[in-house]
């Protein structure tokens, strides 16, 4: 019970299910996600923080960057089959078509750009 808990209460706020949205089009770093959301980078890694521990999402590390993605297996019976019932909700939402959309102009190279 306590991972359909943590699950559900992952997925119980609008910026993770932002989060998670965006997730669907393709992994992405806290840079990308922080600009498509507008959000602060350290309120955007608590997010992803809480979704990592409801088994929602995983960061890899590849090179320079943590790429967030969707579990595709995992510990949690739970967040594979809510992930596919999320997939399917929220696509007509306004907000939601238009943050997948701002995806095209977010360029991580020019994003996140590491000092010399």
């Amino acid at each position: 019970m306590k991972a359909l808990l943590k699950a559900t209460k992952a997925l119980s706020d609008g910026n993770r299910l932002k989060m998670l949205k965006l997730l669907e089009a393709r992994d992405l770093c806290v840079c990308e996600l922080t600009a498509a959301l507008g959000l602060a980078q350290s309120t955007v890694s608590k997010h992803l923080a809480l979704l990592e521990d409801a088994g929602l999402v995983q960061g890899i590390k590849e090179g320079l960057y943590v790429n967030y993605r969707l579990v595709r297996e995992g510990d949690s019976p739970y967040a594979r089959p809510l992930l596919d019932l999320l997939a399917g909700w929220l696509n007509q939402e306004r907000d939601i078509a238009a943050l997948k959309a701002s995806l095209l102009g977010i360029d991580r190279q020019v994003l996140c750009r590491r000092p010399a």
